[in-house]
């Protein structure tokens, strides 16, 4: 099925004034291209760079923008080293970033790369199919406790502890279905019932194991405000609400100014705000988005923009 993305309406809304001018907006996971195809058509004088670790994703990306040659190039690469992708293009200047963190379509879809819970597959889940680490690892060689700390962590799973003692007794893992049915038949049959498929938490934790995703987005974060020009706009979608407090924090950090006491007669912290917040509360898809699309019913997206730098000034004026 193709990959329809999610929140393109405000994405390209929230991006549209940092581009009016034209200028280098970056999407930072490429996926597929929908969301970078729609600013692109939005903002005639934009030009793209997009990264993604998938290789299968950048040659569906290179089709589909076609239309749009001579206005985008299209690095393999992780989101967290976007400074040095930059950096390796000669970019000096970029009016837009955007991060969709969730996982493609076309990735859950095919049963081959071992990302789904419903299909048979091989317990891979990498984003870069050269990446060292494999669900397999992580599922048959992990220690106990150390799944354990990944499930309840990652997967904000309660019933983490039951779930890595069933994993780990009925080693070696063969499939993803195989997985899952442990799983589900470690969870007590009372919450089964709701909430969703019973393996979603622990394939989302796994997966977010494997791809180093928490710490791929609190490098990406800082380095995306870094790359932004004054006026220039970052947007983050988020699935769940562990990426999501991290966006939040990230983004609030980047806002916060002087923070030394307020008896401080003058700043010793030298810290100032990068950035404004411009979305006080994350944008939802609306009920027609999610009839749609079922995939997006979980996504927020937060914005921010990029602050001249600040002359020196004392406290007094805080």
């Amino acid at each position: 099925m193709d990959h329809e993305p999610v929140l393109a309406g405000p994405v390209v809304d929230y991006l549209a004034p940092a581009l009016e001018g034209g200028g280098v907006f970056v999407d930072a996971t490429l996926g597929r291209a929908g969301h970078a195809l729609r600013v692109l058509q939005g903002s005639p004088g934009a030009e793209l760079v997009g990264i993604d670790r998938d290789p299968d994703a950048l040659e569906a990306s290179r089709a589909l923008l076609a239309p749009f040659e001579g206005r985008f190039r299209l690095v393999r690469d992780d989101f967290a080293r976007l400074a040095a992708v930059l950096e390796r293009l000669g970019v000096e200047e970029v009016r837009g970033v955007l991060l969709d963190l969730g996982v493609a379509s076309p990735q859950l879809d095919h049963p081959e790369r071992g990302f789904s819970f419903r299909h048979q597959g091989p317990l891979d889940m990498r984003m870069d199919p050269d990446g060292s680490r494999t669900a397999d690892e992580v599922v048959n060689r992990y220690p106990e406790r150390r799944l354990v700390q990944v499930i309840a962590r990652l997967g904000e799973e309660r019933f983490a502890s039951r779930i890595a003692s069933a994993i780990v007794a009925a080693r070696p893992v063969a499939t993803t279905t195989a997985l899952a049915d442990i799983v589900k038949g470690a969870i007590p049959a009372a919450t089964r019932r709701t909430g969703g498929h019973p393996a979603r938490r622990s394939f989302q934790a796994i997966r977010m194991e494997v791809n180093d995703e928490l710490g791929q987005l609190e490098s990406a974060l800082p380095a995306a405000v870094d790359a932004l020009v004054p006026g220039g706009r970052a947007v983050v979608i988020s699935y769940h609400s562990l990426e999501d407090r991290a966006v939040k924090r990230g983004f609030a950090a980047e806002a916060r100014g002087c923070v030394c006491p307020p008896d401080f007669p003058v700043c010793r912290c030298d810290a100032e705000a990068r950035a404004r917040i411009l979305t006080r509360k994350p944008v939802r898809p609306s009920e027609a988005e999610v009839a749609v699309n079922p995939r997006a019913s979980a996504a927020k997206l937060r914005a921010v923009e990029r602050l001249p730098e600040q002359p020196p000034r004392d406290l007094a004026s805080r």
